[in-house]
């Protein structure tokens, strides 16, 4: 009877939580998927239309502009997460090994985190900035510095130019966060661990991969998945940065999130009766499958590397 009661008031606590799940969660999440398999869905009068099919996924993965996006989008996240993750991971370990000024370093690494990301972004615009004739405009910093003449973020920059500088941004923007928790984590470890390696005369690379590491195994799994999450929902950063008239993006500088919402926004159907929205509900769920599929196969390398 008591179980029965402490089962009932569990319950209750996680009625308000469930209702919102369900409203901001599990109903759009169902309603994308159902809107994908309608290629001709109306969103002006959000009707489903008769076509119960996979046309949308087709015709998405028949657009060079999506597979540029989806492109994009990979680059980004397999360039950028290993390599800020271990960045962070060696200050946090720089930070954790000095004492004095340890907190001042500690908030100067963390101050992009609390900046406003487009405001970065067109920081970053302007250190790479490059007139269109030379001589009528000053030169951004990075050309000015090095001697070079590169339109890195123009209308007129080549793919790689414009990557390396989202690329640059989204390492140093996602540093904070994982320096932060690198840093706790490497404040819970306990002492003996190293002083055993020091009585040992145990190299430092080998402190850090045998010791350090193994030890920081469950935050680094954590950071792997919640960060490679967040990249594959890249937009904010790539506009902020390469964001050309009207800090809009062009086409071949678009992500899987930036080609969601142009087709989200567009009324009516393509040249093949397919609907707009359709098509980005389409891509939308392409996304979360890829999130999904990368997501479980983290879980599973943590099974087994993981060491709690």
């Amino acid at each position: 009877m008591l179980e029965n009661k402490k089962d009932l008031k569990a319950w209750l606590y996680l009625l308000l939580p469930l209702f919102l799940l369900s409203v901001f969660t599990f109903y759009p999440l169902i309603k994308t998927i159902l809107i994908s398999l309608f290629s001709q869905y109306d969103s002006i009068s959000d009707t489903f239309g008769g076509f119960f099919d996979f046309e949308a996924y087709a015709t998405i993965f028949r657009d060079s502009t999506f597979l540029t996006a989806l492109g994009n989008t990979l680059i980004l996240v397999f360039v950028s997460l290993p390599v800020s993750t271990i960045l962070a991971l060696l200050i946090a370990v720089g930070l954790n090994s000095i004492k004095p000024l340890q907190r001042i370093f500690q908030t100067i690494f963390f101050i992009p985190y609390v900046t406003n990301a487009l405001a970065i972004g067109m920081v970053f615009a302007v250190m790479f900035a490059h007139p269109y004739i030379s001589g009528l405009a000053p030169e951004g910093l990075i050309n000015t510095v090095f001697g070079l003449d590169q339109d890195w973020v123009g209308a007129s920059a080549e793919r790689s130019n414009w990557l390396t500088v989202v690329l640059i941004y989204t390492i140093w923007k996602g540093l904070p966060f994982k320096i932060l928790v690198f840093v706790g984590g490497l404040q819970n470890i306990s002492k003996q661990y190293y002083d055993a390696a020091k009585i040992d005369s145990t190299p430092a690379p080998r402190v850090l991969t045998k010791i350090t590491i193994p030890l920081l195994s469950p935050l680094i799994s954590y950071i792997l998945i919640t960060s490679f999450i967040g990249a594959f929902k890249a937009y904010e950063s790539v506009l902020a940065v390469v964001g050309t008239t009207g800090r809009s993006l062009d086409r071949s500088r678009w992500t899987v999130v930036a080609y969601v919402y142009d087709k989200i926004g567009t009324a009516g159907l393509d040249s093949n009766y397919v609907s707009y929205y359709s098509r980005g509900a389409a891509a939308a769920v392409v996304l979360f499958i890829i999130i999904l599929i990368f997501t479980i196969i983290n879980l599973q390398i943590s099974k087994r590397r993981v060491h709690y």
